[in-house]
């Protein structure tokens, strides 16, 4: 395992037919070895949406995907299957695990529902949740990566963004660092970066990052921020110890994906080191 390929927000029902065309030829050339899907897959949780959604993702051709629902997953206008099935039409395209994992001899990937029926877009981790991931996490063997994917945003950079900000974060941040999370991957709020948790909270545990992604097709892109995707390479043909992060945005007059950022993180090593 050395390659992920990090999508979030399609938003399907509001795709854009060349980004989905040249994001499938980058896919292809790519080759991940795993395919994450941080959630709002759908705009409206209408079921030929995650039809939609579902054929273009194996249209992909990763071998192994793991997704998580994010607040558009869940109907908005349908107040009896928001009551009675909220996650109704994801499961059927997306199937019934909604907090799935994945471990491979050098990564681990453990997935959080943050959605709650209840709330229109807000997320929550709760207590049992917290605890349940750190369980997991502490038993990873050396030499995995460790990721905890989710869909709100772990932490945010902007102030105005604060109130999208995972409800239960700082409980969530301490606990998965100590446990050795490295990376909290999510979405939400349609903006990419890389933020170091351990430089905001100088007392964690270990290094810890949040790494978010943009919307991947949808025409809901937020600002001058264009369509884009994260590649994470990890073990394989990098070096040793060193953790690759990489921001690839939709070029519209290329009708491609082009590499815009990288960030290369040393999971487990001491900032100050």
């Amino acid at each position: 395992m050395s390659c992920i390929l990090h999508l979030s927000d399609p938003h399907f029902g509001t795709e854009q037919a060349p980004v989905m065309a040249a994001l499938e030829r980058f896919a292809h050339e790519l080759r991940p070895d795993l395919l994450l899907l941080s959630g709002d897959i759908t705009q409206r949780a209408r079921r030929a949406q995650f039809a939609a959604a579902r054929a273009f993702v194996d249209r992909l051709r990763a071998p192994v995907l793991l997704a998580v629902p994010g607040n558009h997953d869940i109907p908005l206008f349908n107040l009896a299957a928001r009551v009675f099935a909220p996650y109704g039409n994801y499961v059927r395209a997306f199937g019934g695990e909604l907090e799935p994992q994945f471990a491979y001899r050098d990564l681990l990937v453990v997935g959080v529902n943050t959605t709650r029926p209840a709330r229109h877009k807000n997320g929550v981790v709760s207590a049992a949740q917290i605890e349940r991931v750190a369980a997991r996490l502490a038993q990873a063997h050396a030499g995995q990566l460790r990721v905890v994917l989710v869909h709100q945003p772990i932490a945010v950079l902007r102030p105005e963004d604060e109130h999208d900000r995972l409800r239960g974060a700082e409980a969530a941040i301490e606990a998965w660092s100590a446990a050795g999370a490295d990376l909290v991957i999510g979405g939400h709020i349609h903006l990419p970066y890389v933020l170091a948790l351990h430089e905001r909270a100088p007392g964690l545990a270990r290094p810890l990052w949040a790494v978010q992604a943009g919307t991947s097709v949808s025409s809901r892109v937020r600002g001058a921020v264009p369509n884009s995707v994260n590649v994470i390479r990890w073990g394989g043909d990098q070096p040793e110890g060193v953790c690759r992060v990489e921001r690839w945005d939709h070029a519209a007059a290329a009708q491609a994906f082009e590499c815009v950022a990288v960030h290369e993180l040393r999971p487990g090593v001491p900032a100050n080191a």
